[in-house]
């Protein structure tokens, strides 16, 4: 810094304030600094900084898979969010989701030193709830811990009633439901909420089918759906699942949206182009990951962190996969 300042004739403070992007500089002092360090090819130590300010400008992630599209989504977001706000993050999988695997990758990120913790807790523990170490800047996404910490979730339920109160408007007499994994938060209020919008129409509720998000699960279970005549409405947990349930139908003679209708969940980049182009839940995933990130920096600022759960609205996304059931449709 002192040679940068000497090549600039300026003192070493207005090259700390130039690195630091303090607006106290003029535009004349702050080209010259700019070429200064260009010139010798100076480097702000971010270290060294970190040490001084107590500030690492870094964020820690945890979570359990990459495998799924709610938590690439997610993560994505989380980045570009803490990017946009000049953190880095730090990400920690977590092979078994037990509280020991949590506490550990805890004790990991903490040796290295990050601002904050967002936990994407997608699954239920296999072991007891966990409890995240006193003191800790945390968020944790996708999760029924609100009592205890700051949560940030999309509505699943809300998207899911959505989406199965579309298909009972359209006409059919009930829905069938592919569901997701039993120990996914998402799954299952997914789930809950199909039954709980089925019940008060006063609609019979189908034994749901069973899947664990990928496509290949789905065509299994729309293997199941298509020997069955009565079956007429289809609502899938995501849109991988909904993909492999039209290519289940195609493969059996069931006509999508003419004999069955098929609506997923999550509005991927792809669902749009599915044959025929999904009706699907969307989920905004950005303003998931931005909370998330608002989240833990208010609490490294000393600002306010209550414990609850702030919801992300979803929104319907209806495209060529629903319709009317055949008898209603021939009317």
């Amino acid at each position: 810094m002192a040679d940068v300042a000497l090549l600039a004739g300026v003192s070493s403070q207005t090259v700390s304030r130039v690195s630091n992007g303090h607006a106290a500089v003029t535009e004349e002092t702050r080209r010259r600094v700019l070429a200064a360090m260009k010139e010798l090819d100076y480097r702000p130590n971010s270290a060294a900084r970190a040490l001084k300010s107590g500030e690492f400008r870094t964020l820690g992630v945890i979570l359990f898979t990459l495998a799924t599209t709610g938590n690439v989504r997610t993560l994505e977001a989380i980045s570009a969010s803490a990017a946009d706000q000049g953190y880095a993050i730090t990400l920690l999988p977590v092979a078994t989701p037990t509280s020991t695997g949590v506490r550990g990758a805890f004790t990991v990120l903490g040796e290295q030193v990050v601002d904050g913790i967002i936990v994407i807790m997608e699954v239920h523990l296999l072991d007891a709830a966990v409890s995240l170490p006193p003191h800790t800047h945390v968020v944790v996404a996708d999760s029924d811990a609100g009592d205890r910490y700051s949560v940030v979730d999309t509505d699943q339920s809300g998207g899911a009633r959505a989406a199965v109160q579309h298909l009972l408007d359209l006409g059919h007499r009930t829905v069938v439901h592919v569901a997701g994994p039993t120990e996914s938060f998402a799954a299952q209020r997914r789930a809950d909420a199909w039954r709980q919008t089925l019940e008060e129409a006063g609609r019979p509720v189908p034994a749901p089918v069973g899947g664990d998000w990928s496509a290949a699960s789905g065509y299994e279970a729309g293997l199941v759906l298509a020997a069955d005549p009565s079956c007429t409405a289809v609502f899938a947990a995501n849109d991988q699942m909904a993909l492999g349930v039209l290519r289940a139908l195609h493969e059996k003679g069931r006509r999508v949206p003419d004999d069955v209708s098929v609506v997923g969940f999550d509005d991927i980049a792809d669902s749009g182009s599915f044959v025929p182009p999904l009706t699907t839940v969307h989920q905004d995933f950005a303003e998931v990951g931005r909370l998330c990130v608002d989240g833990v920096l208010r609490q490294i600022r000393n600002e306010t962190a209550e414990r609850g759960t702030t919801l992300v609205p979803t929104r319907l996304v209806v495209r060529d996969s629903t319709a009317p059931p055949p008898a209603a449709a021939g009317h």
